[in-house]
């Protein structure tokens, strides 16, 4: 059997038998928390009850359509693989919806098979400001890093191992994450909120709306909010070249980070498309989870401390 193939059965016999056997374990290890105790900051957009109602319904088990009070869902590595290594993860879906099956609660479970605890992100949707879709949702990651940070020894995790990974959109607001950091977004709420929201990695796969005002597919450009700096944390890139003009504007965001001395790695596949999340296929860009966790080996991630 060609390599390829084997290492594609392999991949998928690998993520049957950790479904089977981690299904009933790993659902009574999760944890979801609120991260805003007192609702959310002042000056968010408030839904009426009729489009309340109207987006809920869409929700299904695959997606999420609507969500006033964001959440983080833990995802602890098993104790006897843990690393310390811990990951935020935004699902994607236009900042209308959150694909938080196949960009959420399967990707968290992967990273658990390789000693990360994660951390799946129910961040706002649908869009609140139009001409800011990315805002309120960086005020959840934003959040989401400082508590996560703030409770890394009940969770057993290094606070200068915490990264962020995301797709489509929430690849978008993990690039916003690396390179917003300093931004202001909200009025602290506690003393978890002196603590610095600086993801120590971030991971944009197939990531949407680098471009000026959200655009990803009439010009190859980055936007004014790409402020990259030699602070922006080391980046791991994956994306199609098929995949409107995402690919491109990847190449640009990797030429920049090398312009300020970050690490990073890209790779583009040719094709894939959009929106495969981890899920296994005969496609090559099915193997970037491997990749991946390869990065983060040679760049200490996850080396346990």
């Amino acid at each position: 059997m060609p390599h390829f193939h084997q290492s594609l059965a392999f991949r998928l016999a690998a993520v049957l038998l950790l479904s089977v056997l981690r299904a009933p374990t790993a659902a009574a290890q999760q944890q979801e928390f609120e991260i805003w105790p007192d609702g959310v900051p002042a000056g968010s957009v408030e839904l009426t009850e009729q489009q309340k109602q109207e987006y809920s319904a869409k929700t299904t088990d695959e997606r999420i359509a609507f969500v006033e009070r964001p959440t983080l869902i833990a995802f602890p590595a098993p104790k006897e693989t843990a690393n310390g290594c811990a990951v935020v993860i935004c699902p994607g879906g236009g900042y209308n919806i959150l694909a938080w099956r196949k960009e959420g609660t399967e990707v968290a479970e992967w990273f658990q098979s390789i000693g990360v605890t994660a951390f799946v992100l129910k961040y706002r949707v649908p869009r609140r400001i139009p001409d800011r879709i990315h805002w309120e949702p960086m005020q959840d990651v934003q959040r989401s890093l400082r508590l996560v940070r703030r409770d890394a020894e009940k969770w057993k995790i290094d606070p200068d191992r915490i990264g962020t990974l995301g797709f489509s959109a929430g690849g978008h607001l993990t690039v916003m994450s690396g390179v917003q950091f300093e931004t202001r977004c909200y009025e602290p709420v506690d003393a978890a909120d002196q603590l610095s929201c600086r993801p120590n990695f971030i991971c944009p796969i197939y990531c949407a709306y680098l471009g000026d005002e959200y655009d990803d597919r009439n010009h190859v450009a980055l936007g004014p909010l790409v402020t990259v700096t030699k602070q922006t944390p080391p980046t791991f890139l994956a994306v199609t070249f098929d995949d409107a003009l995402r690919g491109a504007q990847s190449a640009l965001l990797l030429a920049r980070l090398k312009e300020h001395g970050v690490p990073a790695e890209l790779h583009v596949f040719a094709k894939g498309g959009h929106g495969y999340g981890m899920r296994p296929s005969e496609n090559p860009v099915s193997h970037w989870p491997d990749l991946l966790k390869n990065w983060l080996d040679v760049n200490g991630f996850l080396k346990a401390r």
